[in-house]
């Protein structure tokens, strides 16, 4: 799923590099983005959720979004005045398939002239289908919904204010949401030696639901004696990852913390160009590097593939391939430390097309 604008461009250079480990797979093309919004009212159509039914595992690139307004104003004229509203073909796919859990590496390869400090590693396990990004949100604010926000003794401060002034979003954390996420983060650090799991997110302020997901972390922990569970609010972790990121390693957390924190580590080891999530549920998983479709570059074969072959690796690690996947990481790292292709982010000025195939080079190198 190519997707809009620059995710074209990083996905022929993940293909190049799947073709030089050796990849044998059906690739089937599957439509999704701004296009097929504008011009069906849908930018994740019906054919593609069937497609998604039939595979194991895909390849997203980049989608564009755009606010309400402007979302309206680029529909068809057919399409428009029905009441269609844009919804993020990512997050929708993230609910109806349950991919309940993101998982965002960030790993700072030797070499990088981006790179914060050397030595970073970390994991974020961010869940995927509730909490802040869970879509039950209501403008106006009236009816049963302002009923219910009434009886609230801290909803009297807002009581004079407007139906039509006023939106309203839930934040919504299930103890079964919850425990899976936090239990997948202890699994991976168990499979890979890490001694810690930093659980983070903001109990002391928002005592129902952030409460109800460390109860849930706690539960999760005494399963896994041998890791250590470390919790801390969101804030406070924001400032110790600047400070001493090489003390953390896997990070667990919901929702939105878990976008931001994530966007965080990511900057750590280079920015969004090396940064690439998984998108796992039990059924089937969509892997993308998390960078937006970059529309001012689209067309000039300029951006950085990396994010993109690293979610291709995730993507064979899934699918048990992990020899090969241990070939792109170690590709990505020889093309990285070596310094002789750098794209534009790095200070060099290597197209997308050299990127992907130093690394597909070096890939096939690496069997002969």
């Amino acid at each position: 799923m190519p997707g809009d604008g620059v995710g074209q461009e990083v996905m022929l250079a993940a293909r190049t590099v799947l073709d030089a480990v050796g990849f044998d797979a059906e690739y089937t093309p599957l439509d999704i983005g701004w296009d097929y919004w504008c011009s069906e009212g849908e930018a994740l159509p019906e054919r593609t959720l069937e497609g998604l039914r039939q595979v194991d595992a895909a390849l997203f690139g980049a989608i564009t979004s755009k606010p309400k307004a402007e979302a309206q104003a680029e529909l068809a004229p057919e399409f428009q005045g029905q009441g269609l509203v844009y919804r993020s073909p990512i997050v929708r796919m993230r609910q109806l398939f349950d991919l309940y859990s993101n998982m965002r590496p960030c790993k700072a390869f030797a070499g990088n002239p981006l790179n914060y400090q050397d030595g970073i590693d970390l994991v974020v396990f961010r869940e995927n289908t509730e909490g802040m990004y869970g879509g039950v949100e209501w403008s106006p604010v009236d009816g049963k919904i302002r009923e219910a926000l009434e009886s609230h003794p801290n909803f009297a401060r807002f009581s004079s204010v407007p139906p039509e002034e006023m939106s309203f979003s839930s934040r919504i954390i299930t103890w079964k949401g919850a425990s899976r996420i936090v239990r997948a983060a202890f699994e991976y650090a168990q499979q890979h030696g890490y001694p810690t799991v930093t659980v983070v997110e903001k109990p002391n302020v928002l005592r129902e639901t952030s409460g109800m997901f460390m109860d849930a972390a706690r539960e999760v922990a005494k399963d896994f004696p041998g890791i250590e569970m470390w919790d801390t609010n969101i804030d406070a972790m924001a400032m110790w990852l600047i400070k001493n990121p090489q003390d953390y390693g896997v990070i667990a957390t919901s929702n939105l913390f878990g976008d931001v924190i994530s966007d965080l580590c990511a900057q750590l080891v280079g920015g969004l160009g090396f940064a690439a999530a998984g998108n796992i549920g039990q059924e089937v998983a969509v892997f993308e590097p998390t960078h937006g479709s970059a529309p001012k570059y689209f067309g000039q074969d300029k951006v950085n593939p990396i994010a993109c072959i690293l979610a291709a690796k995730m993507m064979l690690d899934f699918l048990g391939e992990e020899a090969m996947a241990a070939r792109i990481t170690a590709a990505v790292g020889e093309v990285i430390a070596a310094g002789n292709v750098r794209t534009y982010d790095m200070g060099g000025s290597a197209s997308c097309t050299q990127m992907g195939q130093a690394i597909a080079d070096a890939c096939a190198a690496a069997a002969v």
